[in-house]
């Protein structure tokens, strides 16, 4: 075994372990399965390959090649988890999501596809954010300044969201297929 295996054993070890450790400061469900949780199960899986002594070289030489990407998902679902994250329950689904405010207003966007799939435009439906869970009511706003806005703030407040835009990942502005949903309380006075 080679210093380079070991380096990146180390590191896969790490990124996998954060996958699976840092969603446990979120309350809520978990997220199963999830982009970062596979990256993490394939990083575990990578670092047992490259650390574990008697591997043969091929599949030694596979891991490494193979590593970048593994350990781009698991970071990535890491890193995304950080940060605030809420969770919205949807009928069919529980979405865990980056969330910003705007004057006293809570903001979520999405892709499009998602928001439909999951019927949450005029829904009432429970909304956990720190630690508490209320009534909230998902509104689209097809507002192109309330998308820039919504996206503008993430930018701000999710470190993550600014390195994937670095990297290429999401683009100077939102997506034209997301869309933007302002979650008014079910009970107006409950600000």
């Amino acid at each position: 075994m080679n210093v380079a295996s070991s380096l990146v054993g180390l590191l896969t070890l790490l990124s996998g372990l954060a996958a699976f450790l840092v969603p446990l400061q979120h309350a809520g469900p978990y997220g199963i399965p999830g982009r970062g949780l596979v990256g993490g199960l394939l990083c575990l899986a990578i670092a047992g390959v490259l650390l574990v002594k008697g591997t043969p070289k091929l599949a030694r030489g596979i891991a490494l090649l193979a590593s970048p990407v593994v350990l781009f998902f698991a970071l990535y679902g890491a890193l995304a988890e950080l940060e605030e994250v809420v969770v919205l329950y949807a009928d069919d689904a529980e979405l865990r999501l980056w969330i910003v405010d705007h004057r006293g207003e809570e903001w979520v966007s999405m892709p499009g596809a998602k928001a439909e799939a999951h019927s949450l435009d005029g829904a009432q439906l429970e909304l956990l954010r720190a630690g508490a869970t209320r009534c909230v009511i998902p509104r689209l706003v097809e507002d192109a300044a309330a998308k820039q806005r919504t996206f503008d703030l993430r930018q701000e407040k999710y470190a993550v969201q600014r390195l994937a835009g670095a990297l290429g990942m999401f683009g100077d502005g939102p997506s034209p297929e997301g869309v933007t949903l302002r979650l008014d309380p079910c009970d107006p006075g409950a600000r």
